[in-house]
């Protein structure tokens, strides 16, 4: 049986994108109070993978994933899942009045407007996870929580609302995340990961993102985050559609290693949800094995 670590306590959104990678019977979920700890079960050995939250279509990244991905042992994404974001708000059975609305500062930012609208005396409370706010209500340390609906399989509250939401289509992506080994095979419909350091000069950004352009590849998230080192220094996190088994992304990536000072190869995996085609790229992978086949022959001489 294997054992999958995920962002916890139980009754998480993480916990239900989770169930979405689990083999009935063959897998486990094992909760981990913090996405760290949860990546730190997988580098150590005690789980084989971990389901961590990566981005939220209306707060952007979740900056604990991105600076532990970027820092200690190498992890890759083998697979994500995208949920539909909707909260229930769940009480106590016996709540008649709502002076405190528990949850996690991404969560409370993403019903600011409902909790305006319906509980307007009542005061915002910032706890590490939707669930632990159900579970420091349950204690009765607060009114409400502001949970995943899956919370209440898991603590005996009341739904004083559910479907609750500010932003009708705001989604949560999660990535299912392993120590390297065996990349999952391309399918036609994959996103690449990455996170590089680049060297202090003027116009190395351009620098990247020409490298993609030039072979017709399509980001679909840049972000930065501070190495937490020297001011000003910055990592970019690059989201990129593609997988590293085609020539034009491996030659891109080749290309972007050459111009940082640090990359870390984050994972190449299916898309959740398949980006709509565009444009037609301006070089095919066919194009690019065609021209490494020319370079090879006239490297043998041929002066074709």
């Amino acid at each position: 049986m294997s054992r999958i670590a995920y962002f916890g306590p139980q009754g998480t959104f993480t916990e239900q994108a989770a169930l979405g990678f689990v083999h009935a019977g063959r897998d486990e979920l094992v909760p981990f109070a913090t996405v760290p700890q949860a990546l730190a079960a997988v580098r150590e050995g005690d789980t084989e993978a971990a389901c961590v939250p990566v981005e939220n279509s209306v707060e952007g990244a979740v900056p604990a994933t991105m600076d532990a991905l970027a820092e200690g042992e190498p992890l890759v994404a083998v697979a994500e899942s995208v949920l539909a974001v909707r909260f229930s708000v769940l009480v106590r059975p016996d709540t008649e009045v709502v002076r405190t609305v528990a949850s996690h500062p991404h969560a409370l930012a993403q019903v600011r407007h409902w909790l305006a609208e319906h509980l307007p005396d009542a005061t915002a409370v910032s706890t590490t996870s939707t669930a632990a706010a159900a579970v420091a209500v349950q204690r009765g340390e607060f009114d409400a929580a502001v949970s995943a609906p899956v919370a209440i399989n898991h603590y005996p509250l009341r739904e004083l609302a559910t479907g609750v939401a500010d932003v009708a289509d705001a989604k949560t992506r999660f990535l299912l995340l392993r120590r390297p080994g065996a990349l999952p095979e391309p399918t036609g419909a994959d996103r690449t990961s990455l996170v590089v350091t680049t060297a202090d000069r003027v116009g190395v950004l351009a620098e990247l993102l020409t490298e993609l352009a030039l072979r017709g590849i399509s980001l679909t998230r840049i972000e930065s985050r501070p190495t937490k080192g020297r001011l000003g220094e910055y990592r970019f996190y690059i989201d990129l559609l593609g997988h590293v088994a085609e020539p034009r992304v491996g030659d891109a990536l080749a290309a972007l290693h050459r111009h940082c000072r640090q990359a870390r190869f984050l994972g190449s995996y299916p898309q959740a949800e398949p980006a709509v085609s565009g444009d037609l790229v301006a070089a095919s992978n066919e194009d690019f094995i065609a021209a490494a086949d020319w370079v090879a022959s006239v490297r043998q001489g041929a002066g074709a």
